[in-house]
């Protein structure tokens, strides 16, 4: 197994790279079947233990909270493909979900008042 960090053109994204000597169909498997899941990415680290979307051997998506406040969450994506060396090349790739905050009340932006 190799591994190394590959830039994406998303800053906010983390994206890394996995090359194994296990074919994509055991390593689909391993990311997919919710018992062998659990070993490395448990249910209680998902928002929910289905995936979001999924390409049939070639990509998962789920959902990611935090367990502690601010409860952030994030989508992290598993690609598969196979290598050069007839093993798989793996792909996490982690997106921050999009976060709206609540505006402070001391903003310090002007405030419009009808005259009476």
């Amino acid at each position: 197994m190799s591994d190394a960090a590959k830039p994406d053109p998303s800053d906010a994204d983390l994206v890394l790279e996995y090359d194994f000597d296990a074919p994509p169909a055991k390593v689909w498997r391993a990311v997919t079947i919710p018992a062998l899941r659990e070993r490395w990415l448990p249910d209680c680290d998902l928002a929910g233990a289905e995936p979001e979307s999924t390409i049939a051997g070639e990509e998962v998506r789920y959902r990611l909270r935090d367990s502690e406040p601010p409860f952030r969450e994030s989508h992290v994506i598993f690609r598969i493909e196979p290598n050069e060396d007839g093993g798989t090349r793996f792909r996490i790739i982690q997106q921050a979900c999009d976060v709206t905050l609540p505006q402070p009340a001391n903003s310090n932006c002007c405030l419009m008042r009808a005259a009476a």
